[in-house]
């Protein structure tokens, strides 16, 4: 991690710069311990207001600390361990869906200077830096192989348990984030191919105004199925099925107490924070300000700050959306939520994907756009034609072969 800041290139550890390093990596994480508290309380407060409740009051103002109350129950109840269970892996299970929602943000811009085209340096104490921790040049591709480690938390989790319940809870909950992991992924690589960069901060840069935004740049079409496969993998409403007490007594977290079941609550909601974040940095500029009333940005009084703050506004906006989402929409049946990712998002994504590939070498031969989206949209229909006749007689092969039963 270290190596990939270039404030410490040849320098000793004591100094100004290993200072800064430290600063940030203090600043991520206690942000993010907080914002995952204060997530909690949002939700909460968010959903009785739609309801028409009062929600958590009586624990500081407005019910803030209620979450912080929750939290120290928690982690001063018994914590058990079944007789049937893998101890180690029971007990690492909880750290590996917890701690890859934090590493996340490590290489995401919290904030920076974009503006005319600069890549977001800022000065502190005198150094040259930038309002993130790391910024690999392939940064993107770390993004998904941490959010793709959670998988192994919640399989880890119910397997080690030693009981069924919860093991038939993991098992859904694998199929479920792996389906939804090819849709993301194809739907990042349109960003990706439109900017140019596999790094965060270049993305970011890319998208100076809100023309060049990545969800206008790759046809909103992208940034949906984004969404819909973040919610999923997050095991978020109405992609619950994880935890679908009615079905599954708990899911594969039933076997969990004290801190470790804490561990998987947080888990939940720093991923909401967390993806919140990512959506932000890849489709809507991440700190970069948007123009209102002819001024390229109203927060100019700000400083330096001003990007973090419209970053943080931004955030705002998707969490208000996902606890809408849990508010509102009814939980999927497991074949719909299936369905949904292998035979709808997938084949989309990838069509999609392919269509603005065609465009982007178009645009470099300098081919006819009329021509080039009126044989991509052939193909694609075709190809969806093709995809739709094959459902159908799947679904007639079958009810042939059960009829012999």
């Amino acid at each position: 991690m270290f190596a990939v800041d270039s404030l410490l290139d040849d320098i000793e550890f004591v100094s100004i710069e290993f200072l800064i390093v430290v600063i940030k990596v203090v600043v991520v994480f206690v942000v993010g311990l907080v914002g995952t508290m204060l997530m909690v309380w949002f939700e909460r407060k968010v959903i009785s207001f739609m309801q028409n409740r009062i929600g958590p009051d009586k624990a500081g103002p407005k019910g803030v600390l209620q979450t912080l109350a929750d939290g120290l129950k928690l982690f001063f109840k018994e914590g058990l361990v079944p007789d049937q269970a893998d101890r180690f892996v029971y007990k690492l299970a909880p750290y590996l869906a917890f701690v890859p929602a934090f590493l996340v943000w490590s290489v995401i811009p919290l904030g920076g200077d974009f503006s005319g085209g600069k890549d977001g340096t800022v000065e502190i104490l005198g150094r040259a830096t930038k309002l993130q921790l790391a910024d690999p040049p392939i940064g993107v591709l770390l993004l998904l192989a941490l959010s793709s480690v959670a998988v192994y938390g919640i399989m880890l989790a119910g397997w080690s348990s030693g009981s069924k319940y919860p093991l038939l809870g993991s098992v859904r909950a694998s199929a479920q984030m792996v389906s939804y992991e090819a849709a993301l992924g194809l739907s990042l690589a349109c960003v990706i191919l439109m900017s140019g960069t596999l790094s965060t901060s270049g993305i970011v840069a890319s998208q100076y105004s809100i023309s060049r935004w990545s969800v206008v740049t790759t046809g909103v079409l992208p940034f949906v199925i984004f969404l819909i496969a973040a919610t999923a993998e997050m095991n978020r409403p109405p992609f619950d099925l994880v935890e679908a007490e009615q079905e599954l007594v708990g899911g594969f977290n039933t076997e969990y107490s004290s801190f470790r079941f804490a561990l998987f609550f947080l888990a939940e909601f720093m991923n909401t924070i967390t993806m919140s974040g990512v959506i932000v940095t890849l489709f809507f500029g991440g700190p970069q300000p948007v123009k209102i009333a002819g001024r390229d940005d109203v927060l100019f009084f700000l400083g330096p700050v001003s990007g973090t703050v419209w970053l943080l506004l931004k955030v705002l906006v998707f969490l208000y959306l996902f606890v809408w989402f849990r508010a509102t929409l009814p939980r999927l049946r497991y074949d719909q939520l299936m369905h949904l990712g292998w035979r709808v998002l997938i084949p989309i994504s990838l069509a999609w994907f392919m269509l603005l590939a065609f465009f982007r070498v178009g645009q470099d031969e300098d081919w006819n756009r009329v021509v080039i989206g009126g044989a991509g949209l052939a193909v694609i229909l075709g190809c969806a034609g093709l995809l739709q006749l094959a459902g159908k007689v799947s679904a007639r092969n079958r009810e042939r072969e059960g009829a012999m039963y």
